[in-house]
């Protein structure tokens, strides 16, 4: 089994052959992801060397002391965080080899057309039809909604519904949709931020190869749920320092600015300060139990505890600057590549942490997770669960 000192070797030899002030960007980071030190736990010839997942620390640290280049996780996240599981889950050789390279390197950016207007929380209820042609490959017609960098992607996750005479979780197919198919139309979406980080997406006509089909026909359900449980952890456990993130800059304001203080003020934030750091701490944990495989229901916890706690830490913030608080530089609708909390200032924080409680599975339907898989409660009573889903009341 390879250990830390072979992962050592071989990145210092990574570093030798390829001298990261020397190299071109795209060429390192292809490089490493040849020599299996993109992703380590991953296959042999897939970016990894079939190790601990606990050992990409060892590469990471080595890389970062070299000052080699990332490939910029947060712009590629979707791809990396939820793309990347299920297509070494339920991926065929074919399909592996072809994506999770340039998709890693950030050549190829991803994004999900999970969501639809009639099917946000209940997402089992997507109306998103895919209808075989007689050459057995996939003609897609339907509407996605809230979709994080489709003006950017390159290609898509897609579920949609392939047997309208089955009840709703069972006749749901998963595919890999190409973006830049002309029936592919992306709509932005302006928020209360003034940005268009989102888009609505129209399929009309989209032809999908049945080789990028994932998992077998009627299975998208539970090929989804990889993809689900991975956003939740990505959402919810990335790491942060100690005092990073919003917390950081609700301290901030506060050591800055001592004339805005008040004994309630610092008492709500002494508190949201513990909570920071008992959700940082959890967050640790969490990826040090993916280390054993895959992601499960804790990570939609923490995903709820993530919104919770940003919602409340910008509101507190905003109190803190009082008048200053309610400014907002600029209105101009943008399209960012990524969400950037902390290098805005805090009336951008107040308004862009609303959709916290929304985005990779709202609150109410994660309280429903934690209560169900995690507590063990019983579920609440599901009507329609074995009904067809072309008789369910639209």
């Amino acid at each position: 089994m390879t250990d830390a000192a072979e992962l050592q070797a071989r990145t210092r030899a990574l570093l030798a052959e390829h001298p990261p002030a020397d190299t071109d960007r795209l060429d390192f980071l292809r490089a490493r992801f040849d020599a299996g030190l993109a992703w380590v736990h991953y296959p042999v010839g897939l970016g990894g060397l079939d190790a601990p997942r606990s050992l990409q620390a060892v590469v990471d640290a080595e890389l970062a002391a070299a000052g080699a280049p990332d490939n910029d996780p947060r712009r590629i996240g979707i791809g990396l965080g939820m793309a990347a599981p299920t297509l070494l889950a339920y991926g065929s050789e074919e399909v592996k080899s072809r994506f999770l390279k340039p998709l890693w390197t950030g050549e190829e950016v991803w994004c999900q057309l999970f969501s639809e207007p009639g099917a946000g929380s209940d997402l089992a209820a997507l109306g998103t039809r895919a209808v075989r042609d007689d050459g057995g490959d996939w003609v897609v017609d339907g509407q996605k909604v809230w979709t994080s960098s489709a003006h950017t992607a390159r290609w898509a996750i897609l579920i949609a519904r392939t047997d309208p005479d089955l009840p709703k979780h069972r006749g749901i197919t998963y595919f890999v949709c190409d973006m830049t198919d002309p029936g592919v139309e992306v709509r932005p979406l302006r928020q209360i931020t003034g940005e268009a980080e989102f888009n609505e997406v129209f399929l009309t006509g989209v032809r999908i190869p049945d080789a990028h089909r994932l998992g077998e026909v009627g299975d998208g359900w539970r090929v989804a749920q990889t993809t689900l449980m991975n956003e939740r952890v990505s959402i919810g456990g990335a790491r942060i320092p100690r005092e990073g993130g919003m917390i950081g800059k609700a301290a901030g304001a506060w050591r800055d600015r001592p004339d805005l203080r008040t004994h309630a003020l610092h008492r709500r934030l002494l508190d949201l300060w513990v909570d920071a750091e008992v959700a940082r701490l959890t967050g640790e944990r969490l990826r040090q139990q993916l280390v054993a495989g895959q992601p499960g229901p804790e990570g939609s916890a923490m995903k709820l505890g993530f919104a919770r706690l940003n919602q409340a830490i910008s509101g507190l913030e905003v109190e803190l600057l009082a008048d200053e608080g309610l400014l907002y530089g600029d209105w101009t609708m943008v399209r960012p590549d990524l969400v950037d909390f902390t290098g805005r200032d805090a009336g951008y924080r107040y308004l862009r942490s609303k959709g916290n409680s929304i985005e990779g599975g709202t609150t109410e339907v994660l309280l429903n997770i934690v209560a169900e898989r995690v507590l063990g409660l019983p579920p609440e009573p599901r009507n329609d669960k074995d009904v067809p889903w072309k008789d369910l009341a639209r």
